[in-house]
């Protein structure tokens, strides 16, 4: 049986800064790794988030596989600090605890985690009725959008398996550059591989 194969990848590390900053040398470092990682790969389609340090991130894969970047706003983060003008870090740190906790809030700037998670999920659909089953599609994206799509449509015991607290511990969980694996066979989603940081080492 044919799958589609779905690489959802967290940006590199970035500038800490508020705004929407690019990535620093540590990351670019980790980018070109993650490129070497998927070099070898038929890439049917390269999507990235909108915000800088993930379309860095993905010019790197792109340099190396030939894959082109597409820009999808699908990919884009709950909420980045900066967008809620004169919010401190410490003010946007809490708004985004909150989302995380209670996943039906609406933030004053943004998503709610249960608004995001479900628009990864119907960014997947669309994907599936695009591209042919034995596709594998990377997706350039940030770790709040990871954790929030797998805490939607993903049972807890099953991420507890992946890890454990998955709920309580998801904002420590995806690493910068690590690989998240879907696959789909026609019918379900499962999780291959979650927030793997080998290729980097």
């Amino acid at each position: 049986m044919m799958t589609m194969q779905f690489f959802l990848v967290r940006h590199a590390v970035k500038e800490k800064a508020v705004g929407n900053v690019d990535i620093t040398m540590e990351g670019i470092s980790q980018a070109q790794k993650t490129a070497q990682y998927f070099d070898h790969m038929p890439i049917t389609a390269l999507i990235s988030s909108p915000l800088q340090r993930a379309i860095s991130t993905a010019s790197y894969i792109s340099q190396v596989t030939g894959a082109a970047v597409q820009v999808d706003q699908r990919l884009r983060e709950r909420v980045n600090w900066g967008d809620l003008p004169e919010q401190t870090f410490q003010e946007f740190v809490e708004m985004w605890d909150r989302c995380t906790m209670e996943p039906h809030y609406i933030p004053p700037i943004g998503d709610s985690a249960h608004e995001a998670g479900e628009r990864l999920f119907l960014l997947l659909m669309a994907l599936i009725n695009q591209y042919p089953k034995s596709s594998n599609i990377v997706m350039i994206t940030h770790g709040g959008l990871i954790t929030d799509y797998l805490t939607n449509f993903f049972p807890e015991s099953i991420l507890n398996k992946l890890r454990s607290d998955f709920i309580l511990q998801q904002s420590q969980l995806v690493f910068e550059c690590s690989i998240t694996k879907l696959s789909y066979d026609g019918n379900t989603f499962s999780i291959d591989q979650f927030a793997s940081t080998k290729h980097l080492q």
